[in-house]
């Protein structure tokens, strides 16, 4: 060992029998490691800066929205509204896809956007 290491080891070793380590925050509590494995490990930093920052990649914010969208429009009683969202998220949708490459559907007579419409389409209550 170099002395540096020594120091540091023996700096840990009376910390220890002082009591130093004791009663800290989260102790006896599990870590909670994030796996970034799937980051190429020359961003890894980067996206931990900005994780930590708060910010959320577009595609995230995009699903986000999307989920919003689709809890407001199954809670929405006014038809207008419920047009309006739509249109919202048609665009959201079209956003998501145009960075993907692939060509988004929604026209009023796409079987998807049917399907949608008639999901978020007032129930009469009996």
């Amino acid at each position: 060992m170099d002395a540096i290491t020594l120091i540091a080891e023996k700096r840990i070793t009376e910390a220890q029998e002082e009591g130093a380590f004791e009663n800290l925050p989260g102790t006896g509590k599990p870590l909670s490691i994030e796996d970034d494995s799937l980051i190429p490990e020359d961003l890894r930093m980067a996206y931990k800066i900005l994780r930590n920052a708060g910010y959320l990649p577009s595609e995230i914010q995009d699903r986000k929205e999307v989920q919003t969208m689709l809890e407001l429009l199954e809670n929405c009683a006014d038809e207008r509204d419920k047009v309006r969202q739509m249109r919202k998220l048609e665009v959201i949708l079209r956003r998501i896809l145009d960075r993907r490459g692939k060509p988004v559907p929604l026209s009023d007579d796409d079987a998807y956007y049917a399907s949608i419409l008639e999901r978020i389409t007032l129930q009469p209550k009996p």
